[in-house]
C-alpha cells in the first residue's frame, strides 16, 4: 500500500491476495472484479473487435494496476484528485516507457451517489485541463454514466458498479477523447505531432473538415 494525507492507493495483486485492510477492500474488490471481467472482455455492442479497453489486461499482467481511496481525513476531493497526477509520476519513474504506457490508478468513489453522475461527471471535466496538460488522461466511470461508446453511441462502455477516476498516461490513441477542446489539442499536437499515425492523422482531418 501506498498512501499519503489524500489518498491511498494499492496494486491490484495486492487487492487480490486480500493484503488490503477490510473496511478498504469493500469498495475496492467489486472494482476489481469488474475490471477482470468486463474491461477485458469483448462486447457485442461495442462496435469493433477486442476487448471493451486493450490496455487492462496487460496492465493487470505486469500489476501495473492500481485501486485507491481518498485517505479517511481527507476534506478536500478536489485536492484528492489533483494527486493522483503525483501519485502517477511516482509509480511511473522506475518503470520501462512501455510500461508507463500501461500503469492505471483507479481511485475508486463509494461516497458518490451512485444514482447520478452529475457531480463526479463534473469532477473530471474540473480535472482534464491539468491532467491533460501533464500527458495524462482522466475518464469517469459510474453505474449509470451516459458517455456513448466511440463505434456505437447506444453503447456505454463507462458504466462501473461503483463511481470513479481512472488515469493513466496519455497516447496518440486518444484523440477522439480530446478534439471537442482546443486546449487539448494544443497539447496533444505538441506531444504527437511528429509521430501520428496514417489513421489517427486521417481522423484528425475527418474531425477539422466537419
Amino acid at each position: 500500500m501506498r498512501g499519503d494525507d489524500l489518498i491511498m492507493s494499492w496494486s491490484a495483486g495486492e487487492v487480490a491476495r486480500g493484503e488490503v485492510p477490510a473496511p478498504y477492500a469493500a469498495p475496492l474488490q467489486p472494482v476489481l472484479l469488474w475490471s477482470r471481467d468486463f474491461l477485458v472482455s469483448s462486447h457485442p455492442e461495442l462496435g469493433r473487435t477486442g476487448p471493451v479497453c486493450p490496455y487492462t489486461q496487460p496492465s493487470l499482467r505486469k500489476d501495473l494496476f492500481h485501486l485507491a481511496l481518498p485517505s479517511p481525513d481527507c476534506e478536500d476531493l478536489s485536492s484528492a484528485v489533483d494527486s493522483l497526477r503525483t501519485r502517477h509520476a511516482k509509480l511511473s519513474a522506475p518503470l520501462s516507457p512501455e510500461d508507463r504506457e500501461l500503469l492505471t490508478i483507479l481511485l475508486v468513489l463509494p461516497d458518490f451517489d451512485p444514482t447520478d453522475s452529475v457531480e463526479l461527471d463534473e469532477l473530471q471535466r474540473k480535472a482534464k485541463d491539468e491532467f491533460v496538460a501533464e500527458g495524462l488522461m482522466i475518464g469517469q466511470f459510474h453505474p449509470v454514466c451516459e458517455e456513448p461508446g466511440l463505434y456505437n453511441e447506444s453503447f456505454r462502455p463507462l458504466r462501473s458498479p461503483i463511481p470513479l477516476l481512472a488515469v493513466r498516461k496519455l497516447l496518440v490513441f486518444d484523440l477522439p477523447f480530446l478534439v471537442g477542446d482546443d486546449a487539448h489539442m494544443d497539447h496533444y499536437l505538441q506531444r504527437f505531432a511528429p509521430e501520428i499515425p496514417t489513421r489517427i492523422r486521417d481522423q484528425l482531418v475527418d474531425r477539422v473538415v466537419a
